[in-house]
């Protein structure tokens, strides 16, 4: 069973920085594709950055220049750096995993963009 367990969220003010962690208990070679979703309250979950076994990775416009996606193949985990928050940007962050054998979800972690 792969398990993807995030880590780092909390309180950040805005224009601050946070980076979250996701280990997953798989090599991320075994994954077509990597990312970040978030879900803000009363909205659908969003991508926020994704990364492919090749290729650089994708970022919407919203977080573009702000979040930086990156990943430590020895360590089974991917990180994304969250760069001059924006009260916007609150809401609950999952990592995911896809590969031929489904597509696996971390359990979420919190941040709250607040002065």
């Amino acid at each position: 069973q792969v398990q993807l367990v995030e880590s780092g969220g909390g309180l950040v003010q805005p224009g601050g920085s946070l980076r979250l962690s996701c280990t997953i208990t798989e090599s991320i070679f075994s994954f077509t594709s990597l990312g970040w979703h978030r879900q803000a309250p009363g909205k659908q979950r969003e991508l926020v950055a994704r990364i492919f076994k090749i290729g650089s990775p994708y970022y919407p416009d919203s977080v573009k220049g702000r979040f930086t996606m990156s990943r430590d193949n020895a360590k089974n985990t991917v990180y994304l750096q969250l760069n001059s928050m924006k009260p916007e940007d609150t809401a609950v962050y999952y990592c995911h995993a896809f590969s031929t054998s489904g597509t696996y979800w971390g359990q979420g972690t919190q941040v709250p963009v607040s002065s």
